[in-house]
C-alpha cells in the first residue's frame, strides 16, 4: 500500500525552524562557549527530529528520510576533509614559525601616525594567517583596543578596524571554517570560491581602509605601543623569524594559482610546514615533543607529527601570544565537523520532506531576476544571523534553500557561495545577540552597536554584492564556468 504524501503548508514548514530558533536561544542563555562547543549541535539534531516527525506524518517513510540525511551529509564530506587538513596545516605552520613570521611582520606595519588603517591591515594579516576572526580579535585586537584607549582615541572606531580586519581573513583565508563551508553548501570548490570573492572583498576592504585613513588622520596618533612590542619580543624569543619562512606560503599560493585541488595543495603545505619546523625550529619542536629520552631525530619527528593532529601549544609567558598561537591540529576541527554534520542533517530532513522547498518557494515568489535572487539570498543569510544567532546556520540553510534555484537559472555555484559569505559571514558580527557579535563585544570591551557604524568592511561587502547582482557585474554563468575549467 502506497502512502499518500501531503505537501507541507508554509506554517508547518516553519515549525521546525521556530523550534530551532527557540533551542538556539536557549543555548545562548544557558551556555557561553560559542556555536561549535556542543549546544547548537544538539539544537540542530532536536530540530531535525521535529522535522522528521512532521515528515512522517506527511507520509514520508523513515527510510527515505534517513537516505536523504546520508546524502545531505555526504555533500559536505569534501569540506570536512579539507577542514581536517586545514587543522593540520595550522598546527605545522605555527610550529614551523611560518604563522609567527607573518604576524611579526604584520605587527611591524603598525604605524602610529595612521593607527586605524594600520590596525585594520594588521588584523587582516593575522586573520589571513590564522583563518580565525575570533582568535585575531581576542589577541591582537585586545592589544589594539588597549593602545587606542590609552591614547584617548575613539575605541568604537578602533573596534571597527579590528572587526573589519579580522573578518577579512575569516572570509578569505583557506584556513577559515566558514570559507570551507560556503563552497560545500553551494557545490563549488574552495579556491574557485576564494577567487570569486575577490570581486566583492577587494573593493570593500579598499573603501574601509580609505575611510579609516581619512578619519584617523583627524585623530591624535598613539605613542605607546608597549603591548605590541611585548608580542614582538616574545615572538622573536620563541621562534626563529625570517623571510625564508614564507616560502611555504608562496608554494601553496603557486599551487592554488595552478588550480591544484584544495585538499592536496593544503596537505602538501602541511608536510612542507613539518619539514621547515624540523629544519628551522628544532628547539621549539623538541620542547613541544616533550620526550627528552628520545634521540634527537625521533624527537623532531614526534614534534612535527604531533602538530598535525594535536596542533601547537605555546608557552612564551605572554598570555596574548600564547592564546594566538596555541591552536591547530586535526583534532581542533572536530567540533566544527560535528556542527556541519548536524546542520546538514537538519537541512536534509527539511529538504526531503519538502519543507525547505516550501519556505524557499515563498521567498522565491518575490524573485524576478538575478538581482532579486542575489538580494533574497543576502537577506535570508542576514535574517538567519538575526533569527538563529549563528553564522554557520546563516550559511548552511540559505545554501540548501537557494542552490537549486541558482542552478535552474544557469548561475555558477560560486555566485551562491560568495553571497553566503558576503552576508552570512560578514553580518554575523553586527548582530548583538549573534554568537559572533556577542563574542566581539565581550572580547573587545566595546558594545556591538558602538563599533557597528565603523565596521566598514562588514557593512559595505553585502551592499556591493547586491549591486553586482542587479548590474550583472562578475556574475558567472554555469555554462561559461564549465568552459573556463
Amino acid at each position: 500500500m502506497t502512502t499518500v504524501r501531503q505537501k507541507p503548508s508554509l506554517a508547518l514548514s516553519l515549525a521546525p525552524v521556530l523550534v530551532l530558533v527557540l533551542l538556539l536561544a536557549g543555548s545562548v542563555v544557558l551556555f557561553s562557549d560559542g556555536s561549535s562547543g556542543g549546544p547548537n549541535q544538539i539544537a540542530l539534531i532536536l530540530a531535525s527530529s521535529v522535522a522528521t516527525i512532521l515528515g512522517v506524518r506527511l507520509g514520508f517513510p523513515w527510510k527515505e528520510i534517513e537516505q536523504g540525511i546520508v546524502h545531505g551529509i555526504s555533500l559536505a564530506l569534501g569540506a570536512i576533509l579539507i577542514l581536517l587538513v586545514v587543522g593540520a596545516l595550522i598546527g605545522s605552520w605555527i610550529l614551523a614559525g611560518i604563522v609567527p613570521t607573518m604576524i611579526y611582520y604584520g605587527l611591524e606595519l603598525l604605524t602610529p601616525a595612521i593607527f586605524f588603517p594600520s590596525a585594520c591591515v594588521l588584523c587582516c594579516l593575522v586573520s589571513l594567517a590564522t583563518g580565525s576572526s575570533w582568535t585575531t580579535a581576542g589577541t591582537v585586537g585586545v592589544a589594539l583596543i588597549g593602545i587606542a584607549a590609552a591614547q584617548d582615541l575613539n575605541v568604537g572606531l578602533a573596534a571597527g578596524a579590528v572587526v573589519s580586519g579580522a573578518y577579512f581573513g575569516d572570509k578569505m583565508s583557506p584556513l577559515s571554517d566558514t570559507t570551507n563551508l560556503a563552497p560545500a553548501m553551494a557545490g563549488t570548490d574552495l579556491f574557485t570560491h576564494i577567487r570569486h570573492m575577490l570581486w566583492t572583498t577587494v573593493p570593500s576592504i579598499s573603501i574601509a581602509l580609505i575611510l579609516f585613513t581619512i578619519i584617523g588622520l583627524q585623530s591624535a596618533a598613539p605613542r605607546d605601543t608597549e603591548a605590541v612590542d611585548a608580542i614582538l619580543a616574545a615572538l622573536s624569543t620563541s621562534f626563529v623569524i625570517g623571510p625564508h619562512l614564507l616560502i611555504p606560503v608562496v608554494l601553496v599560493l603557486v599551487l592554488v594559482v595552478r588550480k591544484m585541488p584544495a585538499y592536496p595543495a593544503l596537505l602538501i603545505g602541511s608536510l612542507v610546514g613539518c619539514l621547515f619546523a624540523i629544519v628551522f625550529q628544532q628547539t621549539a619542536v623538541l620542547t613541544f615533543a616533550e620526550s627528552p629520552t628520545l634521540p634527537t631525530w625521533a624527537g623532531l619527528l614526534k614534534g612535527a607529527w604531533k602538530s598535525l593532529f594535536a596542533g601547537y601549544t605555546l608557552t612564551s609567558g605572554n598570555p596574548a601570544l600564547d592564546d594566538l598561537l596555541s591552536r591547530g591540529g586535526m583534532g581542533s576541527m572536530l567540533n566544527t565537523v560535528w556542527l556541519i554534520v548536524s546542520a546538514m542533517m537538519f537541512g536534509a530532513v527539511m529538504e526531503v520532506t519538502g519543507m525547505l522547498g516550501r519556505i524557499a518557494g515563498a521567498i522565491l515568489g518575490t524573485v524576478r531576476g538575478t538581482g532579486s535572487l542575489i538580494l533574497a539570498t543576502l537577506a535570508t543569510s542576514f535574517g538567519m544571523n538575526i533569527i538563529a544567532s549563528d553564522q554557520y546556520i546563516a550559511i548552511v540553510l540559505p545554501g540548501r534553500m537557494f542552490r537549486a534555484e541558482f542552478a535552474r537559472r544557469n548561475l555558477a555555484p560560486q555566485n551562491l557561495s560568495r553571497c553566503l559569505e558576503d552576508a552570512g559571514t560578514m553580518t554575523s558580527a553586527l548582530v548583538p545577540w549573534n554568537t559572533c557579535g556577542a563574542f566581539m563585544a565581550q572580547t573587545l570591551g566595546v558594545p556591538t552597536l558602538v563599533y557597528l557604524p565603523y565596521a566598514f568592511f562588514n557593512l559595505f561587502n553585502p551592499v556591493i554584492s547586491a549591486i553586482y547582482g542587479f548590474t550583472g557585474f562578475s556574475i558567472v554563468k554555469a555554462d561559461s564556468a564549465q568552459t573556463d575549467d
